[in-house]
């Protein structure tokens, strides 16, 4: 049985666990190896531990809570860092998905539809009317988020260690629709 929750100050080290094994398996050649083989899941705790004790962070961190495996996703949100050019403007408030993780045996089962849903309507009850999400551009678990009505509004490239990676925005405009998977059309694919 998976569950849904707000996160807590002692879900700190199994959040670090699933955040270093799904980025060095999905970053795997988009992002410096150097970087994703140099994280740490004790280093990653404590950063968690950190923002898991400020009420205003911990706020906006959820867990997908499995009753044999314990955590195997997180996700993350909060006010908008970096508002991509593609918005229109008639956004009154955005809000942000900053991380969604879940781990590899536990994807496509729902959890990260879960996970995004249970984001959005934090976001809703902070005020927040859009939301959006940075990713890397190469990153193909954008068909996940397009799939979900994200729509790509913004393009940027960052540096993580070192190295530029272009990423791309997406963003949903409606956080009172449900999240729910719609089918792609052929060109979408």
């Amino acid at each position: 049985m998976m569950r849904i929750r707000r996160a807590a100050k002692d879900d700190a080290a199994m959040i670090a666990r699933v955040h270093v094994e799904t980025w060095q398996s999905a970053y795997a050649g988009l992002l410096p190896d150097s970087m994703l083989a140099g994280m740490s899941d004790v280093r990653h705790a404590a950063m968690w531990s950190q923002t898991l004790s400020d009420k205003s962070e911990s706020r906006g961190v959820f867990v997908a809570d499995d009753v044999d495996a314990g955590v195997v996703g997180f996700g993350s949100c909060g006010p908008v860092r970096d508002t991509p050019e593609g918005l229109d403007g008639t956004e009154q408030r955005v809000g942000e998905v900053y991380l969604l993780y879940v781990e590899t045996d536990f994807q496509n089962q729902g959890v990260g539809r879960r996970l995004l849903d249970a984001l959005f309507r934090q976001l809703r009850a902070d005020g927040f009317d859009t939301a959006i999400l940075w990713m890397l551009a190469d990153n193909p678990t954008r068909f996940f988020y397009e799939g979900l009505g994200g729509q790509q509004v913004g393009e940027r490239t960052d540096t993580f260690a070192g190295a530029d990676v272009d990423e791309v925005a997406y963003a949903w405009r409606d956080l009172e629709a449900p999240v729910v998977r719609r089918k792609l059309a052929p060109d979408e694919a």
